[in-house]
């Protein structure tokens, strides 16, 4: 196990039954950024990832 799984799955464990936006989503990773600019370029390939998940040119 990964230690970022332990994260994961307090995030699904705590919030695994909302319905939650793209633009949450987004908005989110933006102050994550703004208050940790030292992962900017982790979150910025996290949210390149989910951006370019179906294109089949990736």
């Amino acid at each position: 196990m990964y230690f970022t799984d332990r994260g994961i799955e307090e995030l699904e464990q705590r919030r695994g039954d909302e319905e939650v936006t793209l633009a949450w989503i987004a908005e989110r990773l933006q102050e994550f950024t703004d208050v940790h600019p030292e992962f900017e370029t982790a979150v910025e390939r996290f949210a390149t990832w989910l951006a370019r998940l179906d294109d089949p040119e990736d």
